[in-house]
């Protein structure tokens, strides 16, 4: 293939990229740039030799014109019927060629424009070219003197072209002029920066010679894109025009603003040689004369004028061209690449014309679906999410986390006041008083703590079948979401069927595990192992009481053995001290007897020794508040808790508990005082019983709720979950519906289809170009 056949395989490629629109591929361009009035039209029309762009004030050019000139040979007359454009008539040949014969213009006929937007019509009235280029402009950009990005296609046929390609872009302007938008300099500027900055374009500054060069916009606009000016021809215009005695001679030599491809200069018509209609044949012979007798540039004549500027950048772009092409060519192979793996990914339909294809289909599906639930709850996906936990992650975090934190934060005794204690008690023992505190009470007092441990068990039922519902979800978004997308109503229909199935198993497991609680308030087990006991719990009882009343005692003789210090300064002050050092030792053996003779008293009380002496060994003890709860420590077991909680329990202050047990404890606190010494023993021993059984079946249900849900529900989803699918959506009379693609699918195929046509149409365009 030769230099000269490169722009037209660039023209046609051009063609394919303005009807698809095509912004990947960046074809080789001549751009004209250049101020308004600065001779852009002019340049264009003394190129083509014909009048045929749009004349007036403001803003003409309001959408690119990509204009494409192919020569043709002079003798080969189209053998065809054409339009009348004038009269939109149909002629015959005969009627076409007695026309050319008898035209004055024997041009006339040999020379047409087409519109790419209006296919197989032929132009060969050059103002009906301007009239199309006019309405074209106001059918897109409207009637406000807006612009547009939107370009005009228009080829030229004639044997008086050389083979170029070139794009008018409106003129840069300053100021808005009539309707004109606010921002019109800045949407032109944006326009011409989109076509200019792209590599394969070669930019045609367009500048005034009858204006200083440092003035030119054009070339300001160029350099910001070309600082090099490697890709920037220099047009000067009006030399005719400038002042007497002046030349662009340096300009045009490149001495002042040096470019590689360098500066030409032409003469326009004038707008007298407009307006009088001379031909622009006549203006270019009037062109020639005038670069060939000016004492500044006839020596350099052979370089100047239209025909040099037409030879010229046909010359620049065929190099151009037969740089930038294999360029093009990888870049069209790889578009091809990537839109057959977009098209792959779309599935093809002809694989599935038959039933039992589709019935396999439905299956993979199935399966697929299926295994990435499963994985999503095992933690074996493929495709693991680290901005948040999910699947089995988060059922993990509920057992341990949520569930465990809610049971921690129960009270054993919530809403469980000293009077209701001490009220059960009375109502266990009858009419009669008891000798020993009725084991009945507790039994009363303990069922109804266990049922608060119900609600943050079905609570936690109902969090883990959320978070199923939610896998079921993210099933259809992971690494199946391409193939799900492609089949909307089978992926509704499976995510409908397991969430059936998670309906299906939420009440079994609910009523499960409120039987666990159930079972737990049926037998209470006071024989078990970790469980504190009647005798334990009132020996520590007793130990602390008697701790703390030796604390009291050795407060009180402190604050006297101040008060002495105080009076006595002299002697006496020295034997006071040592008559108080002397008791001391005293009361310590008084207080360790008075210990073991109180704690033999209790155990005497509960064994069912005499009680009207125990009653009156009690009667000189002091009173003293009832230990409040704490919740456990994240380093403690539960019997460690009991344990401690019992044992330490008598240093803490009711007003340490929460705020909402807080009325509790001043109930608690107003009504201690108003029991007898026994009635406070009771009271605190049932208490304390309470704590130790709640936390041992507390133990107990926080280890058996996630057993049972992860039996009843997660497994149980996980290994029906491909049996239920199948029986329910396996169904010959179903496939049909459940594979009809999505409508967008669809349309993304078919334009896929026809982008992968278009480039492969490209390809074999230049497939022959060496």
């Amino acid at each position: 293939m030769s230099l000269q056949d490169l722009i037209p395989v660039v023209n046609k490629l051009q063609d394919i990229v303005t009807t698809t629109q095509l912004a990947e591929i960046d074809l080789p361009i001549l751009a004209v740039v250049g101020s308004q009035s600065c001779g852009k039209s002019s340049v264009l029309e003394n190129i083509v030799g014909r009048d045929f762009l749009p004349r007036g004030t403001g803003i003409v050019t309001r959408r690119p014109l990509v204009l494409q000139l192919i020569n043709i040979n002079e003798n080969e007359v189209p053998i065809e019927s054409f339009r009348n454009d004038s009269e939109d008539s149909e002629i015959n040949l005969e009627d076409h060629l007695r026309k050319l014969n008898g035209s004055t213009n024997k041009r006339q006929g040999t020379e047409w424009g087409e519109f790419l937007h209006i296919p197989n019509k032929r132009f060969y009235n050059f103002s009906d070219i301007r009239k199309e280029i006019e309405s074209e402009t106001l059918r897109i950009a409207g009637q406000n003197k807006g612009i547009s990005r939107l370009p005009i296609n228009l080829k030229i046929y004639s044997p008086n072209v050389l083979n170029l390609t070139l794009v008018d872009l409106p003129g840069l302007t300053k100021i808005p002029i009539g309707d004109q938008p606010t921002d019109i300099e800045r949407q032109i500027r944006n326009l011409i920066s989109e076509y200019i900055s792209k590599p394969n374009c070669i930019i045609l500054a367009v500048s005034p010679a009858n204006v200083d060069l440092v003035n030119s916009e054009s070339l300001k606009l160029a350099r910001q894109v070309d600082p090099t000016g490697k890709r920037t021809v220099g047009i000067l215009t009006k030399l005719d025009l400038m002042d007497q005695g002046t030349n662009a001679l340096d300009i045009l030599k490149g001495n002042v603003y040096p470019l590689k491809l360098g500066f030409i200069g032409i003469v326009n018509r004038s707008q007298q040689d407009i307006a009088e209609n001379k031909s622009l044949d006549e203006s270019l012979y009037s062109e020639q004369q005038f670069f060939a007798n000016h004492p500044a540039y006839k020596s350099m004549s052979n370089k100047c004028g239209t025909k040099y500027l037409a030879t010229t950048l046909n010359k620049i772009l065929m190099n151009h061209i037969k740089e930038r092409l294999p360029d093009i060519k990888a870049k069209l192979n790889t578009l091809m690449s990537q839109t057959e793996q977009e098209l792959n990914s779309y599935g093809d339909l002809g694989k599935l014309e038959s039933k039992e294809l589709r019935g396999a289909m439905i299956l993979t599906l199935m399966t697929k679906f299926a295994n990435a639930f499963i994985n999503s709850i095992e933690g074996t996906s493929d495709q693991i999410a680290t901005k948040e936990l999910c699947g089995g992650a988060r059922i993990y975090y509920i057992y341990n986390e949520i569930f465990g934190s809610q049971l921690a934060s129960i009270n054993p005794v919530h809403n469980l006041s000293i009077h209701d204690i001490r009220t059960a008690i009375r109502n266990s023992t009858g009419p009669r008083p008891s000798l020993f505190v009725p084991e009945l009470a507790f039994d009363i007092l303990v069922k109804p703590q266990i049922s608060l441990l119900e609600d943050p068990s079905s609570k936690c039922v109902e969090l883990v079948y959320e978070e199923l519902m939610k896998i079921v979800h993210s099933v259809c978004s992971s690494d199946i979401a391409h193939e799900m997308n492609r089949y909307p109503r089978l992926q509704s229909k499976l995510i409908e069927v397991v969430s059936d199935l998670l309906r299906e198993r939420l009440g079994p497991t609910l009523k499960y595990v409120q039987s666990l609680i159930e079972i737990h308030k049926a037998y209470i087990n006071t024989n078990h192992p970790n469980f504190l006991g009647a005798a334990k719990a009132m020996g520590i009882v007793v130990a602390e009481r008697q701790k703390q009343k030796e604390l009291e005692s050795n407060s009180k003789l402190r604050l006297a053995s101040e008060r002495i210090l105080k009076k006595n300064k002299d002697e006496e002050e020295v034997e006071d001290i040592n008559s108080v050092d002397d008791e001391v030792p005293k009361r310590k053996r008084s207080s360790s007897h008075a210990e073991s003779i109180g704690q033999e008293s209790y155990l005497n009380y509960f064994l069912g020794k005499d009680p009207v002496v125990i009653q009156q060994q009690l009667q000189t003890q002091a009173q003293l508040h009832p230990t409040p709860f704490k919740f456990p420590q994240t380093h403690e077991t539960t019997l460690q808790f009991n344990t401690n909680f019992v044992s330490n329990g008598i240093h803490h202050d009711l007003n340490k508990l929460s705020v909402s047990e807080s009325n509790e404890d001043e109930t608690f606190d107003d009504s201690i005082n108003d029991l007898t010494e026994r009635e406070q023993m009771e009271c605190e021993l049932i208490r304390r019983l309470i704590i130790s059984y709640f936390s041992i079946v507390r133990e107990m249900i926080q280890d058996q709720i996630p057993k049972s849900i992860m039996c009843l529900l997660v497994n149980h989803v996980k290994q029906n979950i491909q049996n239920r699918l199948v029986v329910k959506l396996y169904n010959e009379s179903l496939f049909d519906e459940l594979l009809k693609e999505d409508e967008n699918i669809q349309a993304e195929r078919e334009k896929c289809l026809e982008l992968l046509k278009t480039y492969k149409e490209a390809a074999r365009i230049i497939s022959d170009v060496v």
